[in-house]
Order: C-alpha cells, then sequence, then structure tokens
C-alpha cells in the first residue's frame, strides 16, 4: 500500500515538475472532483477557482474564479456597508471632537437658525411693502383700459403695466425665497437634533425632553 501511494505521488509530480522548466504552474479540480497540475488551464475550466503551485507541488498563489451575480451583489453590499460604518466612525470622531456637551451644541444651532430667521423677516417685510406697492398700481390702473370697462376711459399708459408686472415678478420672487428660507431653517434644526442624538448615544447621556427640536 505504501509503494502505491509512493508512486501515485511520484506520478503526479512528475509532471508538475516537468512543467516547471516552461514557467507558472497550476492547479485545479475537474468536474470529477480529480485535482490536475499544468501550466495552462483547460478553456472549461478558467472561470473556476485554481491555485499556483511550485515545482514541488506546493499551494503558492491562488486564482478566483469567476464570480456569480449574487456573489458581486453581496460584496458591493458589503462594500457599502463598510463604507457607511467609516464614514459613520469619522462623523463621530468629528462630533466628540467639536463638542464639549449638548448645551454647545444647541447653542451652535440656536446661532446658525436665527440667520434664517432674520433673512425671512428681512424679507417678509419687503413683501408687505411690495404687497402695498402693487394694490396701489393696480388701484391706479383701474382708471385706464383694460382694467377700466368704461368706454371712454383711457388706454394704460405702458409705464404703469410694466411696473405693476415687475412688482408681481419681485413678490413672486421674494415669496419663493420666503419659502427656501423656512425649509433651510427647518433642516438645520433637524441636522442638529440628529447630531444631539448621536453625541447623546456616544456619551451615554439619557434623552430628555430638553433636547429636542425647538419650535
Amino acid at each position: 500500500m505504501r509503494i502505491s501511494v509512493f508512486l501515485a505521488a511520484v506520478f503526479v509530480l512528475m509532471p508538475v515538475a516537468a512543467s516547471a522548466q516552461r514557467g507558472t504552474l497550476y492547479s485545479w479540480v475537474d468536474d470529477e472532483g480529480i485535482r490536475h497540475y499544468g501550466d495552462s488551464i483547460p478553456a472549461e475550466y478558467a472561470d473556476k477557482p485554481k491555485q499556483v503551485v511550485n515545482e514541488h507541488g506546493v499551494t503558492v498563489g491562488h486564482i478566483e474564479g469567476r464570480k456569480t451575480a449574487e456573489q458581486l451583489e453581496a460584496e458591493r453590499v458589503a462594500q457599502e456597508l463598510a463604507t457607511e460604518i467609516e464614514l459613520q466612525k469619522r462623523a463621530d470622531q468629528a462630533l466628540l471632537a467639536t463638542y464639549i456637551d449638548v448645551n454647545e451644541i444647541e447653542m451652535h444651532r440656536d446661532r446658525r437658525v436665527e440667520l434664517f430667521q432674520a433673512q425671512a423677516r428681512v424679507t417678509e417685510l419687503y413683501l408687505r411693502n411690495l404687497r402695498r406697492r402693487l394694490d396701489q398700481l393696480r388701484s391706479d390702473a383701474g382708471r385706464f383700459k383694460p382694467y377700466n370697462s368704461d368706454p371712454g376711459a383711457p388706454t394704460i399708459d405702458p409705464t404703469l403695466v410694466e411696473d405693476i408686472n415687475d412688482t408681481e415678478a419681485a413678490i413672486a420672487r421674494h415669496e419663493s425665497n420666503l419659502k427656501k428660507y423656512r425649509q433651510d431653517e427647518q433642516q438645520i434644526k433637524e441636522r442638529f437634533q440628529i447630531d444631539i442624538n448621536r453625541f447623546m448615544a456616544l456619551k451615554g447621556i439619557t434623552m430628555t425632553t430638553a433636547q429636542t427640536v425647538p419650535e
């Protein structure tokens, strides 16, 4: 029995040793589970895993086979998860390095919120003035055609029409700005609340009614 095993090993390694003179040696398993050695891979096994071996038949490297769609998707998901974990780790480090306590985060939040609130107040005041001006312009236009149905009414001055149109456009523009300021303010509050919650979790602080999004 020992002689048979020895001879089998010799016969396996003989082609390997011979192939060593020709270049890189490979080892692969066929569909029946039989291991083969050679300096080239048959085409039908090119997509399967294989090993690089030395002249003694010892594995010195591995070559992965072609991955299935499921394997590729699993790798993509794992990579995305690893990236998310790393980004969260960096964000946590920055959060802890920036703030000492929750009060500091709230103070920073309040300063940012005040900027948007100030912009909103100025815009609201400007809008009130524009709307009053538009009311006056429309009242003036009411004495002219086509705003006045009286056949004897004079035709409106084109300058007045232009003034009305410009004022209406300015109102629409500032209303859009006002809406954006309020949206930005709410987003800032929400982002800071996320930071507050995360900071408290990292510090092991219990949530209280004091740490809530301000109205």
